[in-house]
């Protein structure tokens, strides 16, 4: 059983700000951050009421043996009942992730789950088809994220049991909500939202504490988009 996915660090969030070491990375190219940040703001609307998706078994899933195409640009459509967002994938710095990522999305798998998991101005984090925190694909990739890596507001990374190594993922991702968590260098990067932060800080608000949300927030499909 997956031990529940990120370590709260006593959700003392650090007011650090970006930083960059000028890597191809979600998580430390200045560029990228701003960004994404740039697209924040405050809920604007109430999300539609859903009912929970049943819960499902997890794993029965095989990691993907081919990498994705390095030439090739692939983004997450996430669409919700409180909205949608992207994520564009950084191949560079967690290349299994982004290939695992995408062949679970074409598979449907992150279909009619939810973000199980809430914490206002820390992180949102879903992808657990048994809606528990304790689910995932059945298989686990690993790819360590540069020592410097700062998880700011935007930032997409995967989440991992405290005895995992570091860097690696089933299928539990997480997104950044405040400005700079403060977290270790721990967690798998997979890229950055560049639209729809709105939709994030919407799911955001509904955030009581630490765990579920005051209310279902559903993922009714992943898509995925190349360019």
């Amino acid at each position: 059983m997956r031990l529940r996915a990120l370590l709260v660090l006593g959700l003392a969030l650090l007011a650090a700000g970006c930083g960059g070491n000028g890597n191809e990375s979600a998580a430390t190219t200045e560029a990228d951050t701003t960004a994404a940040a740039a697209t924040g703001g405050s809920p604007a609307t109430a999300c539609d009421t859903v009912d929970a998706p049943a819960p499902r078994e997890d794993g029965g899933q095989t990691a993907p043996k081919a990498p994705l195409d390095p030439q090739t640009r692939y983004e997450l459509v996430v669409s919700t009942n409180c909205g949608s967002f992207t994520i564009k994938l950084d191949q560079g710095v967690a290349p299994k992730t982004a290939a695992s990522l995408v062949a679970l999305a074409k598979d449907g798998f992150y279909d009619g789950t939810t973000f199980h998991r809430v914490v206002p101005s820390f992180v949102i984090q879903g992808g657990d088809p048994t809606g528990t925190g304790a689910g995932g694909p059945g298989y686990t990739t690993v790819d360590v994220p540069p020592d410097n890596s700062k998880y700011v507001r935007g930032v997409v990374a995967m989440a991992k049991g405290g005895a995992e190594p570091r860097g690696a993922s089933g299928s539990q991702f997480f997104v950044v909500t405040g400005e700079d968590v403060g977290l270790p260098p721990d967690y798998a990067i997979v890229g950055f939202v560049t639209e729809g932060m709105d939709t994030v800080m919407k799911i955001d608000a509904l955030g009581v504490g630490d765990g579920p949300p005051s209310q279902t927030v559903a993922i009714d499909k992943v898509t995925v988009r190349t360019s």
